[in-house]
């Protein structure tokens, strides 16, 4: 993990917390026991665990699963600090939740454990839904819950207008889409997917990343996250006009005129 991989994790924290949806967050919570087992499929810095606290959930069990063995020892130590945990030999205990972090896939991992709720933040589009909720529900028991919160749908916009918007949005959707187990799509493929199954849907609502700035200065390190989006379509889109494009975007983000919007859905499914 490199620092600025680092860097764009925590920086996307205001971003998302912003985004979620939060009838659809408060179904979970209702949904789930008193203390609860919660796995996390894509963990991350582990950002879940303090909003799991501030949701009241500050009993039970937390394991968190990702493949970067540096991004897992930011979690460990930075969310320990935060919330002023007691250090364990795998992660932390903050009141009653204890927390844990371990390197794996994801799936792979998550499917031979137990648990009342998977959280999927982010994560279904970037791997087969199907194969996915295969794994969550194998390590769910009876009725427990899928939150896949903040999964991408396809629509991609930058603000102001630019003649090259089009062109450049769809060669950078059409990058994703060709890549194994990715699909601009996921949020609505998600719905139907779970809707096919024996289980049932419990919430759905949008989701919307939306990063604007206010009196030409970015909230928190969100500057530096629009900064991030643009080197993703940098390294992903090669049409024409793209080079132009680039320099726009920056100049406006520079100045602080850039907004970015990216659709999303969440979903609270509940396993049969």
């Amino acid at each position: 993990m490199t620092h600025a991989d680092e860097r764009y994790l925590e920086a996307k924290r205001t971003v998302d917390d912003r985004a979620l949806n939060r009838r659809v967050r408060d179904h979970l919570v209702e949904e789930l026991p008193e203390a609860p087992r919660v796995l996390e499929a894509g963990a991350g810095t582990g950002v879940t665990v303090p909003r799991l606290l501030d949701w009241g959930v500050t009993a039970g069990h937390y394991r968190g699963v990702d493949r970067d063995a540096g991004v897992l020892d930011v979690a460990r130590e930075r969310r320990c600090a935060e919330l002023d945990g007691d250090r364990t030999e795998s992660g932390f205990r903050v009141d009653d939740l204890t927390v844990r972090f371990d390197r794996g896939d994801a799936l792979d991992a998550l499917s031979t454990d137990r648990g009342d709720v998977v959280v999927a933040q982010s994560f279904l589009d970037l791997v087969p839904i199907d194969e996915a909720l295969d794994a969550f529900e194998a390590a769910l028991d009876p009725g427990g819950l899928v939150y896949a919160p903040l999964t991408f749908d396809g629509e991609t916009v930058f603000q102001p207008d630019h003649p090259a918007d089009d062109r450049v949005v769809a060669a950078y959707h059409d990058d994703i889409d060709a890549r194994p187990g990715r699909d601009t799509h996921a949020g609505r493929q998600l719905l139907d997917r779970c809707r096919g199954r024996e289980g049932d849907v419990l919430a759905v609502g949008a989701s919307d990343w939306i990063v604007r700035p206010r009196g030409g200065e970015y909230p928190a390190d969100e500057r530096y996250f629009l900064a991030t989006i643009l080197a993703f379509v940098e390294s992903a889109v090669d049409v024409p006009g793209i080079d132009a494009w680039l320099r726009t975007r920056r100049r406006q983000l520079d100045e602080g005129t850039l907004i970015y919007v990216a659709h999303g859905y969440d979903v609270c499914y509940r396993a049969p």
